[in-house]
């Protein structure tokens, strides 16, 4: 029974895979408002009411892939070294993205991801459903901070500025890339810029939020 749902749910993941990239590539050829759902789902031989059983709307077959990084920064929070800011631990996973190109902060001039941002930046229902995973990723943050005793106004609003930040650096690394600058060659502002708004916060909100306790130790033995 165990080995049988194991190869249901590996099909399921096939499936999904499949739709999401048949829509990529037939939103990059013919342009994301020229594409309908029955065009996709003809491309990856599936009915439509299936490719609704995976994808709520047109926008999330594009889009899904955030919502591997909707816990992220509070994955990134929560695991954080003791003695550190949850800006700092933000701060530095950033900067670490940064340092290897990580698409998610805008900082990458793969064909491959340029193609994919701009018809994401370029395309107006896209943008405004990109708000649904951002509102995810500070409700997760939010919830993370809130479990180290942060009051919930207090939590929440860290969150919106921290998850602001990210995307908001993202998006000017991406208009670097959009204007022909190489990744390695925007890079250094990028770091720059990073540095300044991870500064800005840091200087409010590291006076409201916890420093990451050491862990316990383990009493000696007698």
């Amino acid at each position: 029974m165990e080995n049988t749902t194991g190869l249901r749910e590996n099909k399921k993941l096939r499936t999904r895979h499949r739709l999401a990239a048949t829509a990529l590539e037939l939103f990059l050829e013919r342009g994301f408002d020229a594409v309908s759902v029955a065009d996709v789902a003809a491309a990856a031989e599936v009915s439509k009411p299936t490719l609704f059983r995976y994808f709520p709307s047109k926008e999330d077959l594009l889009l899904d892939r955030f919502a591997d990084h909707q816990d992220e920064a509070a994955r990134v929070v929560r695991e954080r070294p003791a003695g550190r800011t949850p800006v700092g631990a933000v701060r530095a996973h950033f900067l670490a993205a940064l340092a290897e190109r990580d698409p998610i902060t805008g900082l990458c001039d793969h064909p491959n991801v340029v193609s994919f941002t701009r018809l994401l930046y370029s395309t107006a229902s896209l943008k405004s459903r990109l708000g649904h995973y951002t509102d995810r990723e500070v409700e997760l943050l939010a919830a993370e901070l809130e479990s180290e005793a942060v009051p919930p106004l207090a939590a929440r609003l860290a969150a919106m500025h921290l998850v602001a930040v990210r995307h908001e650096l993202g998006r000017e690394n991406w208009l670097r890339i959009d204007s022909g600058q190489s990744a390695d060659e925007a890079y250094a502002a990028a770091v720059a810029d990073a540095d300044q708004a991870f500064a800005m916060l840091a200087d409010g909100l590291d006076r409201a939020l916890p420093v990451a306790a050491a862990p316990p130790t383990s009493p000696s033995a007698p």
